[in-house]
């Protein structure tokens, strides 16, 4: 045990349900069997910290209560029989560290994906039943951390871990074709990276925004076109695939229109209030059309999106926060004023 990882951290504690997050002193956990203790760096504000807090989702059952799940730095600690990792290493941490091993869901043996997350009867998912990256330090099984590659600073690589990780996933979940086109509805802190992505391998690439400020940004990522809704989208001709990456499922909707035959739209987040619906009047059926639910693909699907980003194909855009002012980091991730990501500072 290093005597440097002993005593007490500073960690971001969410006290209740809609209170602000507060600085204060928690012990250093220690890592168990197959676990690494990370020094963390940096650690991302997901739009899911967000509505955890704000109760929209079952408020942490955990004491004290940590949240995030995009947290980057290096290893200092490993547990028994921990091999893949060593002191030193660069890593990062992802949301979903295992399902139970013994419900319905795992019995199928399906590798830990996000959807083991939603499926399980009793996932460990980091910032939700375990405690988060909004700290000093953070313990997490070692099969549940990627290498980081050195040309990647830990502040850009945090919002990779989520937010990247989901954008690349439904990218992939749309399965594009060469020569098909693109389209990504939301240009926030997913969409403005399922942009790039799109654009870096190759595909035509439309961005989707009612915001009249972002086209120019939109334009600056890689989008060939910026159009403000479905019936712009169909006027100019329509996309193979369309990433839904905002939070209204009504502006997914309304995407109908603009879905080519034989068209994906691929749900990859979340409206905790709203749902998504096709008009009756559409004969979605007819142009056999896809709707596809995506999620995080699993920890293998990281290294290719890390990459891009090591090589400078992609560029998480952040707005960074010390530890202090952790609070504010939240307020203005909630009301949608980071451009894009907002990411905390932690050594």
């Amino acid at each position: 045990m290093n005597a440097s990882t002993e005593g007490t951290m500073k960690a971001a504690v969410v006290p209740e349900v809609n209170a602000r997050w507060e600085i204060r002193d928690v012990p250093i956990p220690r890592p168990g069997p197959g676990e690494v203790l990370i020094r963390v760096h940096a650690c991302g504000v997901c739009h899911n910290d967000v509505y955890l807090t704000r109760g929209m989702f079952p408020f942490p059952d955990l004491d004290p209560v940590v949240v995030g799940h995009e947290a980057a730095g290096e290893v200092v600690e490993t547990g028994a029989g921990v091999t893949a990792r060593r002191v030193g290493d660069r890593v990062g941490s992802t949301w979903v560290q295992a399902g139970c091993g013994r419900c319905e869901y795992c019995a199928l043996g399906l590798p830990v994906t996000g959807q083991t997350g939603m499926s399980c009867a009793a996932p460990k998912m980091t910032g939700i039943t375990a405690q988060g990256g909004h700290a000093e330090y953070l313990v997490v099984p070692a099969s549940s951390t990627v290498l980081l590659p050195d040309e990647v600073g830990y502040d850009v690589a945090a919002p990779m871990l989520c937010a990247g990780y989901t954008a690349w996933s439904a990218l992939l979940a749309g399965e594009p074709a060469a020569g098909e086109r693109v389209a990504v509805l939301g240009i926030g802190g997913l969409g403005h990276l399922a942009v790039q992505f799109s654009r870096a391998c190759g595909y035509e690439t439309v961005a989707v925004t009612h915001s009249p400020d972002k086209h120019a940004i939109a334009r600056e990522l890689g989008a060939d076109l910026v159009v403000s809704s479905g019936a712009e989208l169909l006027e100019a001709g329509g996309a193979d695939v369309v990433l839904v990456t905002g939070t209204s499922y009504e502006a997914a909707s309304d995407m109908l229109q603009g879905l080519r035959v034989n068209g994906r739209i691929v749900l990859a987040t979340i409206d905790p209030a709203g749902s998504f619906t096709i008009d009756p009047a559409t004969p979605f059926w007819a142009r056999r059309q896809r709707v596809i639910g995506s999620t995080h693909n699993g920890i293998g699907q990281l290294g290719k999106p890390l990459e891009l980003v090591a090589a400078g194909k992609v560029r998480p855009l952040i707005e960074t926060f010390p530890m202090d002012q952790v609070a504010d980091a939240v307020d203005k991730a909630g009301k949608g004023d980071v451009r894009f990501r907002a990411v905390v500072t932690y050594h």
